[in-house]
């Protein structure tokens, strides 16, 4: 995209209106916080719906292998949105992408609202998987459009933006969890469905007024012969992946385990590739080069990062499920509703996190900085979780409030790296593939998920110790080594911050 056509997309976009930031963050807010709460409310209840027994309205699937589902089925919802940033940047523009990506969302959890078998519960998450892949990137790349790269404001709307993501998700544990688990699963992943209804309906009746320009444009089209010679490549690849799987899952060929472990080694060399792609392009300038360069390291703390933070909805679940005391101050708590814990803090933190930057402008800590913070504080949220291995043991139930810290100080370096992050990857992204390296950013969340679903089953009430003590202090160990280097990669950056 040219500077030119960047400056009048921002020009189209009535820039007061929202917390002093432009209008159309009010649109992208609400349509992603109803896009989240369709997302974490069906989450916070999946993992409980496969292990629990037929007789408690489950699936009565092994848990350690419902662990590693939940850990693919995150990776493949990320790793789609390379999908999703392709087709924004070469078909329909991110705009286009996104309304389509929230109907396919909307059916994957129709699907679950009836009951069904193992596999109605696979073609929810092939529709999930996709729709969340068009919607979640594009979504993050039109609120980068609407600010010019030196407004000192970016920083600060992707922290309110992210807040919005985290009000939808703080809401859906406590509703679609407490439904789900106190009268019937498939209630609660009814009550998803509306959700992501109402975010579509909120997209479609105020886009026009608020969002201008923003996610209309298509940066790098594919000519009439690429798109005769895309579609062609399309319809043979679905057909492969139609008799491939025809054959192989009845034959028992593709199992479960070693679907997993396909999808563990792409979620490594899917986001080599794109890289590697991006380096060469003859699209990429020199400057872009250098940046890419930059964005590496980061990339790769951000899958440390995200190892451990999306261990809170898989093997932070099964804790509270079985191994903490559901009871505090005379209340039952339901284990579904320490998923709210992560987006409470955000909702809470967020908005001290983004006046932060705000008033230190160019004082604040550079952008590899803030990165190692936030893996020092996700490695001290599993090294929390030690004390209540050490003083409980196995022979009695966690206090909750352990719990409670774990989840505090994982979202400290989630408010350090993640909107920082969406922030850094519209700024360091070159220009012919700027929805694709945002794709590249939920990429890290994917191998991070993907890297889990060989680990997770590693856990258990015996290997408490061991699991949480050793991942924790790779996190740390990793924070210091970015902060050391910080200097080195802020001169690759060329003046990005």
């Amino acid at each position: 995209m040219s500077a030119k056509n960047k400056e009048e997309i921002v020009q189209s976009v009535p820039q007061k209106g929202f917390f002093g930031h432009p209008k159309g963050l009010f649109t992208l807010f609400f349509t992603e916080f109803w896009e989240r709460f369709s997302y974490y409310g069906m989450r916070a209840i999946l993992i409980f719906y496969m292990y629990y027994e037929v007789s408690k309205g489950g699936l009565g699937i092994d848990q350690g292998t419902a662990a590693s589902i939940m850990a693919i089925y995150g990776s493949l919802v990320y790793m789609s949105g390379i999908i999703g940033g392709w087709i924004a940047d070469r078909i329909l523009g991110a705009s286009r992408t996104v309304f389509y990506g929230g109907i396919l969302i909307m059916f994957g959890h129709i699907v679950l609202s009836f009951p069904g078998s193992i596999s109605a519960l696979f073609i929810s998450m092939v529709l999930i998987v996709l729709g969340t892949g068009l919607l979640k990137p594009n979504v993050s790349n039109i609120v980068g459009d609407m600010y010019s790269e030196e407004d000192n404001r970016r920083d600060a709307g992707f922290s309110i933006f992210y807040m919005g993501i985290n009000l939808g998700g703080l809401v859906a544990p406590l509703v679609v969890g407490t439904i789900g688990q106190t009268y019937n699963f498939h209630l609660g992943f009814s009550l998803a469905a509306v959700g992501m209804f109402l975010g579509l309906v909120m997209f479609i009746m105020t886009k026009k007024k608020n969002l201008g320009l923003a996610g209309t444009q298509v940066p790098n089209p594919l000519s009439p012969d690429e798109k005769k010679k895309v579609f062609v490549r399309f319809a043979i690849g679905l057909i492969v992946i139609i008799i491939l799987a025809a054959v192989t899952i009845p034959t028992g060929i593709l199992t479960i385990k070693r679907f997993t472990m396909l999808v563990s080694i792409l979620g490594i060399i899917i986001p080599t590739c794109y890289f590697i792609v991006m380096y060469r392009s003859r699209k990429t300038t020199d400057v872009e080069r250098s940046r890419l360069l930059a964005y590496i390291p980061l990339f790769i703390a951000a899958i440390m990062f995200w190892a451990i933070q999306e261990q809170g909805s898989i093997i932070l679940a099964q804790y509270a499920d079985q191994r903490t005391q559901l009871s505090f101050a005379g209340m039952k708590i339901q284990s579904s509703w320490f998923q709210s814990l992560n987006p409470l803090f955000i909702v809470i933190f967020a908005p001290v996190f983004a006046w932060i930057w705000v008033k230190l402008g160019n004082r604040q800590p550079s952008t590899s900085r803030k990165f190692s913070f936030g893996l020092l504080f996700a490695g001290l949220s599993f090294l929390t979780m030690l004390f209540p291995a050490f003083i409980n043991g196995k022979e009695s139930l966690a206090n909750p409030l352990w719990l409670v810290l774990s989840f505090f100080l994982v979202v400290i370096g989630e408010l350090c790296l993640s909107p920082v992050g969406l922030s850094a990857t519209t700024k360091l992204a070159p220009a012919a593939f700027s929805a694709q390296t945002m794709s590249l950013w939920f990429l890290s969340n994917a191998s991070a998920q993907a890297i889990n679903a060989q680990i997770v089953g590693l856990y258990s009430a015996d290997t408490e110790k061991t699991y949480f003590g050793t991942i924790g202090m790779i996190s740390v160990l990793l924070g210091v080594i970015l902060f050391l280097i910080s200097p080195k990669i802020q001169r690759f950056m060329k003046g990005v911050r």
